[in-house]
């Protein structure tokens, strides 16, 4: 449930002070602020009551209102019965033979954090997937890694906030060894390490 507390401007253009929205799982209200909705399509809240997290969908409609509603269970990114379902493995997928790749966490609730990558193709995210990160703000599957020997190819799985790369919000990328990007609050740093 979507409402509207604020807005003025000239016709063609619309200002928004502040949105109320409503946590699907308790039914309290909460109000979203200009700053927090951006220009994003779906924004996530915290309910301050029950501390579940509520994902909702914005659209502006021709007549500049927008629409704001709560996604169902299977679209959203922390849904519990949400499974991730990946293509067949690429066979060019291979771990480097002379090198370990190591995940360091550098900023964000796990920093300092080290995970080695095991596998050709690794999915990051929260508890479930196959590098877990202790970050509220990530999906449950936010992201996949698929190792071509000298790099590794990163894959937005559809998160709800985002996989950014040099400070750009991308679908995909090339990472090599010293690369960053980040999910959710966390900045992580690709490293080839010589075995």
């Amino acid at each position: 449930m979507l409402r509207l507390v604020g807005r003025h401007g000239t016709p063609g253009t619309c200002y928004f002070r502040s949105v109320q929205a409503t946590c699907i799982h308790c039914g309290t209200q909460h109000v979203l602020k200009d700053t927090e909705l951006g220009s994003h399509s779906k924004v996530q809240f915290r309910c301050s009551k029950c501390k579940k997290t509520t994902v909702v969908e914005l659209k502006l409609r021709p007549d500049e209102t927008v629409v704001m509603s709560p996604l169902p269970s299977f679209a959203r990114g922390d849904a519990a019965s949400s499974t991730l379902k990946l293509p067949p493995m690429d066979p060019g997928l291979k771990l480097p033979p002379k090198a370990n790749i190591v995940l360091t966490v550098m900023s964000g609730p796990g920093k300092g954090t080290l995970h080695k990558v095991t596998k050709p193709r690794v999915v990051l995210g929260r508890k479930g997937a196959d590098i877990p990160l202790d970050d509220p703000e990530i999906s449950r599957y936010h992201c996949l890694l698929e190792v071509r020997e000298t790099h590794i190819n990163l894959k937005d799985l559809d998160s709800t906030n985002g996989t950014f790369y040099d400070e750009e919000r991308v679908r995909a990328a090339m990472l090599r060894d010293g690369s960053e990007f980040r999910v959710g609050g966390s900045l992580i740093r690709v490293t080839f390490e010589p075995k």
